[in-house]
């Protein structure tokens, strides 16, 4: 992203959507990495014929890997602070999975400044609504107010 958010214009940011992400295709290796990484292979993520006949009609995504493309999501849609050193995750004020991810589905990210608050000589606390779609569902995966810290250069 060319653009950088200036420190003194995010109040007027909030309530308003600042970016949205490019879609990224959830596949089956993704969803295996993530079972070894996690050592979470529930069938239902790892083995696609068994998982063809629950009601999800296949494997799904875990929602913390929906979750854990948060950073690459933010990255891609949200321009950089003006003269932060670094950003930090600061956590979750409310995660909600609404709808699974199935394999092979694509998912993209929107995101709405909805706070801001200092947090000390050069730190930004911001939160943002993120909302992620799946493409050609009506309902999303996941919503969350996701907290940030920016974290200016001294």
């Amino acid at each position: 992203m060319t653009r950088l958010l200036k420190p003194s214009e995010l109040d007027g940011l909030i309530g308003h959507e600042v970016g949205v992400s490019p879609w990224v295709e959830v596949t089956q290796a993704m969803i295996d990495t993530f079972a070894d990484v996690t050592v979470d292979d529930q069938f239902i993520h790892t083995d696609p014929a068994r998982a063809a006949g629950t009601d999800f009609g296949g494997t799904i995504a875990h929602g913390f890997l929906t979750l854990s493309l948060f950073s690459h999501f933010y990255a891609e849609a949200v321009p950089a602070l003006e003269g932060a050193a670094m950003g930090l995750n600061y956590g979750f004020d409310s995660v909600r999975f609404l709808t699974p991810v199935r394999s092979g589905k694509r998912v993209r990210a929107r995101f709405t400044l909805s706070g801001v608050k200092a947090r000390g000589e050069g730190r930004v606390q911001m939160t943002w609504a993120v909302t992620v779609e799946i493409e050609g569902e009506d309902r999303p995966a996941l919503v969350a107010d996701w907290l940030v810290l920016g974290v200016l250069a001294a």
